[in-house]
C-alpha cells in the first residue's frame, strides 16, 4: 500500500443535526472551527442539515413535499401532452385523406389530357 495516501489526523468529532439537535460522536478528519462541550470534554463540532435521525427514509415518516404545486404542474403537463397527442392522431388521417384526394384528382386530370 502507498505511504502517505490516507489522512492521519483522525480525531473525535461531534456531528449535530440541525433539524432535531441530535448529536453523533465519531472519528473524522473534517476541518471545523466550532467546538461543543459534551460529557465534560470539548470536541470539534460539525453542523449538518439532515442525518439518519431526521431523514424520512430512515425515520419511517412519509412526507409529501409539494413546493409550488409540483404535482399539479406535472399532471397539467401530462394532460396537455395527451391532448396534443390525440390532436396529432386526429389530424393525420385528415391530412392523409386530403393527400389521397389530391392524388386522385391529379390522376383524373392526367387521364383526361
Amino acid at each position: 500500500m502507498k505511504k502517505g495516501l490516507h489522512p492521519t489526523d483522525y480525531r473525535q468529532v461531534v456531528f449535530q443535526d440541525l433539524n432535531n439537535n441530535t448529536t453523533f460522536l465519531t472519528r473524522s478528519t473534517v476541518a471545523t472551527e466550532e467546538t461543543i462541550e459534551l460529557d465534560g470534554s470539548s470536541y470539534p463540532l460539525v453542523k449538518v442539515h439532515i442525518s439518519s435521525s431526521s431523514h424520512p427514509f430512515f425515520t419511517g415518516e412519509e412526507r409529501i413535499v409539494d413546493v409550488e404545486g409540483r404535482v399539479d404542474k406535472f399532471k397539467a403537463r401530462q394532460a396537455a401532452a395527451l391532448k396534443a397527442q390525440e390532436a396529432r392522431k386526429a389530424a393525420k388521417p385528415k391530412a392523409k385523406k386530403q393527400k389521397d384526394e389530391a392524388q386522385k384528382l391529379g390522376a383524373k386530370t392526367a387521364a383526361q389530357e
